[in-house]
């Protein structure tokens, strides 16, 4: 089984006025490659508020995959493609930003209204340079579409957001070979997750705790980083967790960001910049 290299606690960051849980980067991790980003938002709405007041507003991106999944609530997204699309509990935006796309992400209108829970996980995957400029696409992935495979003793469910895991494949196109995996593990429930040797790989906790490897033991919001010296994990519930899995092939490619835009270089930063400001990433007036 994989030893384990690190275990880190979340880390609470304040993101324009938003708190999030914040495992990735940490201190001395600036990435796990080719993850560069993790945030966990969970919050309970008050309600009462417009649509337009709540969430994140048209901002750009390119050079990566910024992918949400919703745990609670709703989830609207804008883009400058034209495209509008509300995800659910359970279900995963994907988003493909290549040379330059502007989106928004807000919660649901009846949730910013009424309010409610409201639960998700962002986090980037860098693409290879190779990729960095192709077209954006946005690639919505419903709970109903998400493959799912249970463990042995029907106690994890396992939801297969990219990849391929135990004869099951996701839909989802990626930039680079990953293996992304939603886990709800009831309490004693236990399975061996196969990995390839060559994947950088990561779990994060939102809730509970897992006993990983038949020995260590992390808790809610913990990340456990592995070593790669062997082809699997294994995990046993403690008690009822919800994780993710994180594992994909290292792009090992030289790092340049500056906020939402991830290249190669200090000049394709500059030059994302100039595109974004001229119009180039295309633009996003939001409708209500």
């Amino acid at each position: 089984m994989r030893s384990i290299n690190k275990i880190v606690k979340a880390q609470k960051v304040n993101m324009g006025g938003i708190f999030l849980d914040q495992p990735l980067p940490y201190y001395g991790i600036n990435q796990i490659d080719p993850f560069l980003l993790i945030h966990h938002w969970s919050d309970e709405l008050p309600g009462g508020e417009k649509q337009q007041n709540v969430g994140v507003g048209p901002h750009p991106h390119r050079g990566f995959a910024p992918v949400t999944f919703i745990f609670k609530g709703s989830v609207h997204h804008r883009d400058s493609l034209g495209v509008e699309n509300i995800v659910t509990r359970g279900g995963t935006q994907w988003m493909n930003s290549g040379r330059g796309i502007v989106h928004s992400e807000r919660p649901g209108v009846e949730l910013a209204e009424e309010g409610g829970e409201f639960e998700i996980i962002q986090f980037w995957i860098n693409a290879p340079a190779v990729h960095k400029m192709d077209e954006p696409n946005y690639q919505p992935l419903n709970k109903e579409e998400t493959p799912v495979v249970l463990s042995d003793d029907g106690k994890i469910e396992v939801g297969v957001v990219a990849g391929e895991f135990k004869g099951k494949s996701s839909k989802i196109s990626t930039y680079s070979p990953l293996q992304i995996l939603r886990l709800e593990v009831e309490k004693d429930g236990e399975i061996e997750i196969p990995i390839p040797e060559n994947y950088n790989a990561l779990v994060y906790l939102l809730d509970g705790s897992l006993t990983i490897n038949k020995s260590e033991t992390a808790n809610q919001k913990d990340m456990v980083w592995f070593n790669n010296d062997s082809t699997n994990i294994h995990i046993k519930g403690k008690e009822t967790t919800r994780a993710i899995l994180l594992a994909g092939e290292p792009i090992g490619e030289e790092l340049a960001t500056h906020g939402p835009f991830v290249m190669n270089t200090q000049r394709e930063i500059m030059e994302a910049i100039r595109d974004y400001q001229s119009g180039k990433m295309g633009r996003l007036v939001e409708t209500f």
